[in-house]
């Protein structure tokens, strides 16, 4: 199969092309193809007539959203039709890559695929839009929700707590946001086996478990020796973030397994994720 990844330049995307070695995968960026503009996504993709689209371009700063909502929008809303309405036009199927944030976190167990939305942030208001948009003009679709992402091809938590340790005895984090992080690598494995099998719907892919930003924090730090270092946990109101979030934002992972996919445990993905810092040598 031929499949156009747009956002390869991204944390994720840049996994993708790294794991996605049994299809013909097209990379594009930005410079290819602004996804704002129309023309230019009708030109891309009727010059790679692709089989796939898998678009995982997003605009993902959840402050600045709320500082400047048109720009969100522009780009989850507005792109994403842009990329629906031409996938649809040349036959191509077409992935979305999702967040957790479309949930108002008031649930006490993790959300289902189907369970309807109500997001508190502008950047969660901007992805519902695009998943709209997408369901209304595409007929062939496959929306991935994912979580707290993490990896070694960009700026990350795990890679702030690491940085912050080297320069502060003790650390302060939020230890009452609870969600599950989620490996780049991971999801990228797991969004090309379900491209390979012609998945449908809405999928909620995570790696298994769940914990808060302290506990995360505080893993990260106990595996890579770091463990001297004090972290404490403050609340979401002591942080004096600019937008709300999800108090628990789990996704369960009933979508994924009936794929007949499944993710490890996010411990353990911390582990491959420092295992990978030490290989391109930001880990020592």
């Amino acid at each position: 199969m031929r499949i156009l990844v747009i956002g390869s330049r991204g944390m994720l995307g840049t996994d993708l092309v790294q794991e996605w070695k049994t299809d013909e995968l097209i990379p594009a960026t930005s410079q290819d193809a602004d996804i704002r503009d129309p023309e230019q996504v009708h030109r891309l993709v009727s010059r790679l007539q692709p089989d796939w689209v898998v678009l995982t371009a997003a605009y993902t700063d959840v402050d600045g959203s709320e500082r400047n909502p048109e720009q969100a929008f522009a780009v989850n809303a507005q792109g994403t039709e842009n990329v629906a309405r031409t996938a649809q036009e040349f036959g191509a199927r077409l992935l979305f890559v999702s967040t957790d944030y479309l949930f108002d976190g008031t649930a006490t167990r993790p959300y289902e695929a189907d369970n309807p939305v109500a997001p508190i942030t502008a950047y969660g208001q901007s992805k519902a839009a695009g998943e709209k948009a997408l369901r209304e003009i595409h007929k062939e679709w496959c929306i991935v929700r994912t979580s707290w992402l993490f990896g070694a091809s960009g700026v990350c938590f795990p890679e702030k707590i690491l940085r912050a340790a080297e320069m502060h005895p003790e650390l302060t984090v939020v230890a009452d946001q609870v969600g599950s992080p989620t490996f780049t690598r991971d999801l990228a494995q797991a969004i090309r086996d379900l491209v390979r099998t012609n998945s449908r719907g809405i999928v909620h892919v995570t790696n298994e478990g769940a914990c808060s930003w302290f506990e995360f924090a505080v893993e990260i730090l106990r595996q890579a020796g770091r463990d001297a270092i004090r972290v404490a946990p403050i609340t979401t109101q002591q942080a004096g973030r600019l937008a709300k979030r999800p108090a628990y934002s789990v996704l369960s992972p009933t979508s994924l397994q009936a794929h007949g996919v499944t993710m490890r445990h996010w411990k353990a993905a911390v582990s491959a994720y420092l295992q990978e810092l030490r290989q391109v040598g930001k880990l020592f």
